[in-house]
């Protein structure tokens, strides 16, 4: 699908600045975009080297373990089919964690190995169970605690002056995609049109299903295990901490309060300013807490930070050049503005209407539509918040389903991809209701 789209974008630019008389301006998009994404790059990989390495470090300090923790109760109640000891679960749990610490490689494996330990418990081989449908719904729109980091660069890169106040919008919107999600898969699976059925020629059983020895093995942290006491030495670095923190938070207080009133204050000034600073040293102190060395620690895994960017680098430029293109021949602005009134109707931006479109498909795709659009209209503007909040709301839905149905081989998908595409919709009205909310 994404190929389709780039080459129409590439044709349809090339066409229509044939009639418009803008092929000089199709030209200079293309090289300019091209350029524009290699620097887009360079931005982003300083801010990924920082938050791999701060994530590892809140992971090795005892994070990883409190999100098992809360995770296990709601995971036994949400997939009652599943034995709690069984190797699903354990998958599923890290799958979860994973996804909601930004861990994202790490949640790809965990996952298929879910995929492959649920189709064990598949009655009816080649068709989706409920527990898949669930388990999918809820990872195509997971919840991230931590901020998106690559579209905080790319704010970065556009200009924000307030680049992270987009955080709370993105969970306020991931939360509505997930609820969704789950509520829509739940009710659509006691459809008789969704009844699982297995496909034609299905006849492989478990046991012949994917090879494992690419998979990881599932140790789940010990959560029952008592928790090291902190020591005199970190209690009052903790403690210190705290105590001139709360001090200088109500030293604020005072005096922005009687200007811009209490939700001015955290709106305009929590939100917007302190919600990074205190993300980081609240990892670090995690990390302290946890006995973690934690410079070593984040110098080690933001290393791969710098593989991510070489990896994303192409796509980038790809999908950047066929959209500067596109604009360059006028067709995009005279798309928005056929657009425009329809859309501005019910308080959403016609220029965020691609970014909405192309997020389900393609991550790199979209995120290159993103900075694209933070580029031309601006980061702060209500377009460019929307935009980056909606990029933060699902997971890339078509990816998802092929990567990890494909590894279960599971051919007949049942209410999956109604239930997934429920919760995108949601997301984006998320994020506009959102950013109408926070940023007027």
């Amino acid at each position: 699908m994404l190929n389709i789209i780039w080459i129409g974008l590439v044709l349809v630019s090339v066409v229509a600045a044939a009639f418009t008389g803008q092929m000089e301006a199709v030209s200079n998009g293309a090289l300019q975009a091209a350029k524009s994404a290699i620097e887009l790059v360079i931005t982003l990989t300083g801010g990924m080297v920082l938050f791999l390495g701060l994530v590892r470090v809140a992971a090795d300090g005892g994070m990883l373990r409190w999100v098992v923790r809360g995770l296990r109760p709601i995971l036994r109640r949400l997939f009652p089919d599943v034995p709690p000891d069984h190797p699903a679960m354990a998958a599923m749990i890290m799958n979860f964690a994973a996804n909601i610490m930004g861990l994202g490689n790490a949640a790809t494996p965990f996952g298929i190995k879910a995929m492959v330990e649920l189709n064990k418990l598949n009655p009816i081989q080649g068709s989706a169970t409920n527990t898949m449908a669930l388990f999918l719904a809820i990872n195509t729109s997971s919840i991230v605690l931590f901020p998106p980091t690559g579209t905080v660069f790319a704010r970065v890169e556009a200009g924000s002056s307030m680049p992270f106040a987009i955080w709370v919008p993105t969970l306020f919107a991931t939360l509505c995609s997930t609820t969704v999600a789950i509520s829509v898969c739940l009710m659509l699976q006691r459809l008789s049109m969704f009844r699982a059925n297995p496909p034609e020629g299905a006849e492989a059983s478990p046991e012949e299903l994917p090879e494992e020895q690419n998979l990881p093995e599932i140790e789940l942290p010990d959560i029952d295990a008592p928790t090291e006491p902190l020591g005199p030495k970190r209690t009052a670095v903790l403690s210190a901490f705290a105590v001139a923190l709360l001090a200088g938070l109500v030293w604020r207080l005072g005096e922005r309060v009687p200007e811009v009133g209490v939700w001015g204050f955290v709106r305009d000034e929590l939100i917007v300013h302190w919600m990074l600073p205190l993300l980081i040293a609240g990892m670090v102190l995690v990390g302290v807490a946890g006995r973690v060395r934690v410079y070593d620690v984040l110098v080690d895994a933001g290393r791969e930070g710098l593989d991510v960017a070489v990896r994303i680098a192409p796509y980038l430029v790809a999908i950047l050049v066929a959209i500067g293109m596109f604009r360059g021949s006028g067709a995009l602005d005279l798309l928005i503005g056929a657009l425009e009134p329809w859309t501005s109707a019910v308080g959403v931006p016609a220029a965020s209407l691609p970014m909405a479109l192309l997020r389900p498909l393609s991550g790199s795709g979209s995120f290159g539509v993103m900075a694209e659009i933070l580029q031309t209209h601006g980061a702060d503007s209500f377009t460019g918040l929307v935009t980056s909040t909606l990029m933060g709301s699902t997971e890339t839905t078509f990816y998802v389903l092929a990567v990890y149905l494909g590894a279960a081989r599971v051919g007949d998908a049942r209410h999956i991809l109604p239930a997934c595409l429920a919760g995108d919709l949601a997301g984006f009205i998320g994020a506009v209701v959102a950013c109408h909310l926070f940023f007027g």
